[in-house]
């Protein structure tokens, strides 16, 4: 399959990744437009692996306000320098950050923070349902472990599919700004919090109306 200069301008403008990375993805997928995207994410997560072990301790603290003061975030993604921490490409990597977790309210950062024991409850329930539906014994474990990914994905925040982008995660998105800025970032915490919560009131799910909203802005 060929592709055309405009096709390598369309890879950079979906990815962020640079011209000669897209035109190489692009020869190595023989011009499929997916397959590169597939491949420059995988490019992506090696060249992210490298900065792993360096030391994040700059960044940004930054607060987030949806639907006239009824959902309201603050969230810390730390950065290596002071330098991309005032760039626009780690504010705005920041502030889609903070919009997700307006929009999809996740309880933790990542599935490692989920404590044991509700991970366990979680599992007696999952289990419990498998066989209340009729599921042979034998395929019941790997059921749980299914569900178990998704209860992952709903509720640890890195694991979210990001709501303006679905094909990827917060992870991925993360993944793919490390690659792109050059050093490595991290998020590190995260509050969210939800007028009248834990309050007696008419049952509303405003992560469902900001999920809306953030949909019908999102282009």
């Amino acid at each position: 399959m060929s592709f055309t200069a405009s096709d390598v301008k369309m890879l950079r403008d979906r990815t962020g990744a640079g011209m000669m990375d897209c035109k190489n993805a692009l020869i190595e997928t023989n011009g499929d437009m997916e397959k590169a995207i597939d491949y420059l994410r995988e490019k992506g997560i090696a060249k992210a692996a490298k900065k792993a072990g360096r030391i994040a301790a700059e960044g940004l603290v930054d607060s987030y306000i949806h639907m006239g003061g009824r959902v309201g975030v603050l969230l810390e993604v730390n950065c290596e320098t002071d330098f991309v921490a005032r760039g626009d490409a780690f504010k705005e990597l920041v502030h889609d950050i903070a919009l997700q977790i307006a929009a999809s309210n996740p309880t933790y950062l990542a599935k490692e923070d989920v404590p044991a024991d509700v991970l366990e409850k979680e599992k007696e329930i999952l289990k419990a349902q498998a066989i209340e539906e009729g599921k042979p014994a034998n395929i019941v474990e790997r059921m749980v472990e299914g569900r178990i990914k998704t209860f992952y994905d709903e509720n640890c925040l890195l694991c979210q599919k990001f709501v303006k982008d679905p094909s990827k995660t917060i992870e991925q998105l993360v993944v793919e700004a490390t690659a792109t800025i050059g050093e490595k970032i991290s998020v590190r915490r995260f509050v969210r919090f939800e007028m009248g919560e834990g309050l007696e009131k008419k049952n509303e799910n405003l992560a469902d109306e900001v999920a809306k909203q953030v949909a019908s802005n999102k282009n």
